[in-house]
């Protein structure tokens, strides 16, 4: 039964969750926190803090370790990141053909153009999810958030961002 649930909500992810992995983010925790209880909202945001700085996508990262805690075993991680893969692979295959039939068609060219606004509320919604009370908690972590933000703002390398925060991590909170 455990197996279903997670094949299906990842499926439902995988199918619902349009914009990349930041947009995806509220969905997910939808389905992981408040439907099925299988992580808290910490443990949430530091599977998508170790998904972002891992490679591959945030939401296949995520379905990797949620159906890994979930079942105990990797037979759960393979289901679940089939699951949310799945929907995309369609879905791809499917609008790569009509793509190159409608490619050029000024209804096609408006549809994609009004979606854009719709993407940034829901990487903005995911962003403000995931600030609270369990994730930022206490100044320390605020410190390091307001200083990444700034070095990024001033386009300092990502991946030198990540590794500074985490030597900073580990020198105040070891």
């Amino acid at each position: 039964m455990i197996y279903l649930q997670l094949f299906l909500s990842y499926l439902k992810i995988g199918f619902f969750g349009f914009g990349g992995g930041y947009a995806m983010i509220s969905l997910i925790y939808n389905e992981v926190v408040v439907q099925n209880g299988w992580l808290t909202a910490a443990e949430l945001a530091d599977v998508a803090a170790i998904s972002q700085m891992t490679p591959g996508p945030i939401a296949i990262n995520c379905a990797t370790y949620v159906g890994f805690e979930v079942t105990g075993n990797v037979w759960g991680s393979l289901l679940a990141t089939i699951a949310v893969c799945l929907p995309s692979l369609s879905l791809m295959m499917l609008a790569t053909h009509f793509y190159l039939r409608l490619r050029g068609n000024k209804h096609f060219e408006g549809t994609i153009a009004g979606m854009m606004p719709m993407m940034i509320g829901l990487i903005l919604s995911s962003a403000l999810m995931l600030f609270g009370v369990e994730t930022f908690i206490d100044w320390k972590s605020w410190v390091i958030f307001l200083g990444c933000f700034v070095a990024s703002v001033r386009k300092v390398n990502p991946i030198v961002l990540i590794l500074l925060s985490a030597v900073v991590g580990i020198i105040i909170y070891i």
